[in-house]
């Protein structure tokens, strides 16, 4: 694709600034991972080892392969995004705080409201809600918050790559990480399900290769949609054919789920093409304002329904536990999915304007004054613009 082509394409659904097809994509992404925690964290996902599946469990396990490129796709907005800027200590703070706040609020209303039973709370408890980032309270926000940091050396390295020397280190990375895995039917010691920084790390470089040089593959709205639904159906049909084999032969129970895996080739692809559907997406006026102002709070949909005291507990209270029909399946999903994402956006705007009026105080407040200057300094100096 040539270069005035990505531009062309990069601009496609842009307005005021922000791109609104991909506003919408962070949106969608985030609603299918709250698809993925309700059928897992909910218990409709049966085992795969079990001798009879019913139509109602089987749709389930469909679900859950639309739905399981969502951490992908959000690691490639990250490359797509992030990998054009720079380190910011601003922005690190800015996220540890974020961090800070669900895990500590949510947590502490959790036990004093006794949604935590006693015996629960205990030291290994309190140190995910205290250090949500090195106890790996929110998995893929220690892998963000690592892969940002690593920013400060990747992205001036990532700036002086010719696209021949992307395409080598791309493959390596994926060749190691995701190809290997998804062609030998055993599991690695090492491999550790794309639920890593290093993973993260493949899928961002992958991100801002497309930023820089497109997906020629995948041009327009048809193939992106076909490699995503085609993608998808492999995974659950996949799957299926395996679990086939085992209750014949009883071989392959350890790798029943691997297609859906992270790091699984397929679960790229879904990916990849579900990226460039929106990529390429004329999004309505309306929508598209509407997805842009959601879009910056979705994280904090994450970060609430996720917390370690309530991840188990939401999926009941919104009916998990009753679904036992394909329509109820679909009904019962759809409506845990636009509470809990409705809910997420209004608790995380609402955390903003505390945060804000908070800081506005704050600075009054000499020793937090000077905090934020050596802060805007530090960030200063990450840019290059520090001219002394």
């Amino acid at each position: 694709m040539k270069k005035e082509n990505v531009t062309a394409v990069r601009e496609e659904g842009c307005n005021n600034g922000r791109m609104q097809n991909l506003d919408m994509l962070r949106c969608l992404a985030m609603m299918l991972v709250v698809v993925l925690h309700y059928l897992g964290k909910g218990d409709i996902l049966s085992e795969l080892t079990d001798t009879h599946m019913s139509l109602t469990e089987g749709a389930a396990w469909f679900l859950e392969a639309l739905a399981i490129v969502a951490v992908n796709v959000y690691m490639l907005l990250s490359g797509y995004f992030v990998s054009t800027g720079r380190f910011k200590l601003s922005r690190l703070l800015k996220l540890w705080l974020q961090l800070e706040f669900y895990s500590l609020v949510v947590g502490g209303l959790a036990i004093v409201t006794n949604l935590v039973p006693g015996d629960d709370i205990n030291t290994y408890f309190l140190l995910g809600l205290i250090f949500p980032v090195s106890m790996g309270h929110y998995w893929f926000m220690t892998a963000y918050i690592y892969l940002y940091i690593l920013l400060a050396l990747i992205s001036p390295i990532l700036d002086k790559l010719e696209k021949k020397q992307w395409h080598v280190i791309l493959g390596l990375l994926f060749t190691v990480f995701s190809l290997v895995k998804s062609v030998v039917p055993v599991r690695f010691e090492l491999d550790e399900l794309g639920y890593d920084c290093l993973w993260y790390l493949c899928m961002f470089m992958l991100g801002a290769y497309i930023r820089r040089y497109g997906l020629p593959v995948l041009t327009g709205k048809l193939r992106g949609a076909l490699a995503y639904v085609g993608g998808a159906t492999l995974i659950f049909a996949g799957t299926m054919l395996m679990r086939r084999v085992y209750l014949a032969t009883g071989s392959l129970s350890y790798i029943l789920k691997f297609l859906y895996d992270y790091n699984h080739i397929l679960n790229v692809i879904a990916a990849l093409g579900l990226f460039a559907w929106f990529l390429h997406m004329q999004v309505p006026g309306g929508l598209g304002a509407l997805a842009g102002k959601l879009a910056p709070y979705t994280l904090g949909v994450y970060l609430l329904h996720e917390n370690q005291a309530i991840r188990y507990l939401w999926p009941k209270w919104l009916g998990a536990d009753a679904v036992n029909t394909v329509n109820g399946l679909l009904a019962s999903t759809l409506i845990a999915c636009v509470i809990v994402f409705a809910l997420g956006i209004a608790v995380d705007k609402l955390r903003t304007v505390i945060m804000a009026g908070l800081h506005k105080v704050l600075l009054k407040w000499s020793l937090y004054s000077r905090l934020c200057v050596a802060v805007y300094d530090c960030d200063r100096l990450m840019s290059g613009n520090d001219k002394e």
